[in-house]
C-alpha cells in the first residue's frame, strides 16, 4: 500500500486537511505501508514558502510523519520519486501532455473567455448543462494557423468520452459517474501550466500510488481523473472518499464561517494529542465506548472501510472535553513545560511548577492560564486595576461589609509568621477571622479573592495566597482597601 496526501501551499493547513493527513498516515501505519507528502504548488500566484512551512509544521506538531517527501519547507526531499514538489516536475507534465495530443485524446483549443462565456449563456438559455461545445475538436489547418496569427494562446482540452464510470470507493462503495455530462476540461492552460486534474493523475502513476483517499468534496471529480487514467495507460488506484466536517449547523466548513486553521487551534493551547484523537473521531469510531487512544494505538485500530459516509459535526466542546481530559492526565512537572510558551518569560521554572495544581483541575486550554493565575505574575497595580470598588462587595452586603472583611484578613495575615503562611494555616485562620466578624465564609471570602487575584473567580484562594505570598498579599488587601477609602498605614 502506498498513499499520499497532497496539500497545497496556498493557506495555512486546513483542519480538513489535518484531518485527511491523519486518515491517510493511520491507513499507511496500519496496513504496514507508505505514506508519501506530496506539495501540490501549481498555483503559483498563491503558493508561498510561508504556507508550505505552516503545512509541514503543523503536521509535524500533530506527531503526523511521512516516509517519502519534504520534510521541512526549505529541505530536500526524501524518497525514490523526487522531486516531491510539483512546481520541479514540469518536464513529466509536458511529457505526458504531449502523448495525450499524440493519440487523440486531447487537443488544442483556442476559444476565447468571451467566446466560452457566450456558449456558457446560450446553453443555459435553453436549459442544457454547462459543457465545451467541442468548437476547437475539429478545426482545419487553416483555421488553426489563423488563430495562431491573431496571436492567440491555446490551451490544452481532454477529450472526455462519453461513457459511464464506475468504481469500488473504499467508504461509500460502489459509485456511478456518467462522464457525458462533463465536457472537455482543460488539462494545461494557455502559459504552459498544468493544472491540477492532470498532474494529480500524473503524480499518482509516477509514484506508485495505489490507494488514493481524500475528501468527499473531490468525488466529483474521480469520474475526470479516472478518465485520465485510462487514457494515458496507467493502472487505476483504489479511491476512498472520506466525509466533510461540518459546522454544528451543518454548514460546510469554511474561512468564514470557522476556526479553520490549525495553526490556531495550537495558538490557543490545544495538545497535538487531543487533537488528534479528536480529528480521528471525525467520522469514524472504535465501535466501542472507548474515547482516548494514543497515535500507535489509533494507527493498531483504524480500518478506513469503517469511516462513516455522513458529514462530521465538529464539535467544539467535545474537543474542549479531550483537551481536559489530556492536560489533566500530564504530570505537574510535563504540564509546567508545555505551558512554559503561554506565560512571561520572567516567570521562573521553579514558580511556574508551583502555579500547575492551582489551575490543573480547570485548564481547558493552555492558553487559558494567564486569564486563570495572571494575578500570580501580573503588577500589583495591574491586579488593582482589573476591578472597581464595587466588585468587593460580598453577594450579601456592601463596602462596609467588604471593608470589614478585607480588615479582618489583612489583620489575620500581618499576625502570621512567613514561615506558617501555608494554605491550610490560611484556611484554618480567615475561617476563625470571618466567624469572630459575624460573617459567613463565602461573604469573608469574596472580596479578599477580588482583591488578590482580581477576579471573582479563581484557583483556590488560599493556595492563591501562598502563592504570592505575605507580603504581596497584604499589598493588594491594602490596594484593595485604598479603593474603599481607607488606606491602611
Amino acid at each position: 500500500m502506498r498513499v499520499r496526501m497532497a496539500p497545497s501551499p496556498t493557506g495555512p493547513l486546513h483542519i480538513g486537511t489535518a484531518r485527511t493527513s491523519l486518515y491517510n498516515f493511520l491507513t499507511a501505519r496500519h496496513a504496514g505501508g507508505t505514506y508519501v507528502l506530496r506539495i501540490e504548488d501549481t498555483d503559483t500566484a498563491r503558493s508561498t514558502l510561508e504556507f508550505e512551512r505552516d503545512i509541514i509544521d503543523n503536521l509535524h506538531w500533530l506527531g503526523i510523519t511521512w516516509d517519502e517527501g519534504p520534510q521541512a519547507a526549505d529541505g530536500d526531499d526524501i524518497g525514490p520519486f523526487a522531486p516531491y514538489r510539483q512546481s520541479l516536475r514540469m518536464e513529466l507534465y509536458a511529457t505526458e501532455a504531449d502523448r495525450l495530443l499524440a493519440s487523440g485524446a486531447a487537443y488544442r483549443c483556442w476559444c476565447t473567455p468571451e467566446e466560452l462565456e457566450a456558449v456558457r449563456k446560450a446553453q443555459e438559455a435553453l436549459k442544457q448543462p454547462p459543457r465545451y461545445n467541442r468548437r476547437c475538436l475539429n478545426l482545419t489547418d487553416a483555421e488553426r494557423a489563423a488563430f495562431e496569427a491573431d496571436g492567440r494562446k491555446p490551451v490544452i482540452r481532454f477529450k472526455v468520452e462519453p461513457e459511464v464510470i464506475r468504481f469500488d470507493d473504499l467508504v461509500r462503495g460502489e459509485v456511478e459517474f456518467d462522464n457525458s455530462l462533463l465536457g472537455d476540461f482543460v488539462i494545461v492552460r494557455n502559459d504552459g501550466m498544468p493544472l491540477y486534474h492532470f498532474v494529480v493523475v500524473v503524480d499518482d502513476e509516477a509514484m506508485e500510488i495505489s490507494h488514493v483517499i481524500r475528501g468527499e468534496d473531490h468525488l466529483s471529480n474521480t469520474p475526470k481523473h479516472i478518465a485520465l487514467i485510462r487514457a494515458l495507460g496507467y493502472r487505476e488506484p483504489r479511491f476512498g472518499h472520506i466525509p466533510l466536517i461540518l459546522n454544528a449547523d451543518r454548514s460546510k466548513m469554511s474561512k468564514r464561517k470557522s476556526q479553520t486553521a490549525m495553526s490556531a487551534y495550537r495558538e490557543q493551547g490545544y495538545l497535538p494529542e487531543a487533537m488528534v484523537n479528536f480529528l480521528a473521531f471525525l467520522g469514524w469510531s472504535p465501535g466501542t465506548e472507548e474515547e482516548i487512544f494514543s497515535l500507535d494505538e489509533l494507527a493498531d485500530r483504524f480500518e478506513i472501510d469503517k469511516v462513516h459516509k455522513g458529514g462530521a459535526i465538529f464539535d467544539r466542546d467535545r474537543l474542549d472535553h479531550l483537551n481536559g481530559v489530556y492536560i489533566r492526565a500530564l504530570a505537574d512537572e510535563q504540564l509546567a513545560l508545555r505551558l512554559r510558551d503561554f506565560v512571561p518569560a520572567a516567570v521562573a521554572d521553579e514558580d511556574l511548577v508551583r502555579m500547575v495544581p492551582l489551575v490543573k483541575e480547570r485548564l481547558v486550554k493552555l492558553g487559558d492560564v494567564p486569564e486563570l493565575i495572571g494575578f500570580a505574575w501580573e503588577p500589583d497595580d495591574v491586579v488593582a486595576g482589573w476591578y472597581e470598588p464595587a466588585d468587593l462587595a460580598p453577594r450579601k452586603g456592601g463596602p462596609e461589609e467588604a471593608r470589614a472583611a478585607l480588615e479582618g484578613a489583612r489583620d489575620t495575615l500581618a499576625a502570621l509568621d512567613p514561615a506558617d503562611f501555608s494554605a491550610e494555616v490560611l484556611e484554618q485562620r480567615c475561617r476563625a477571622a470571618a466567624e469572630a466578624a459575624g460573617m459567613k465564609a463565602g461573604d469573608f471570602f469574596s472580596p479578599i479573592r477580588m482583591a488578590i487575584t482580581g477576579r471573582p473567580i479563581s484557583p483556590p484562594l488560599f493556595a492563591s495566597l501562598e502563592l504570592l505570598g505575605r507580603e504581596r498579599s497584604l499589598a493588594r488587601i491594602d490596594d484593595a482597601l485604598g479603593k474603599l477609602g481607607a488606606v491602611r498605614a
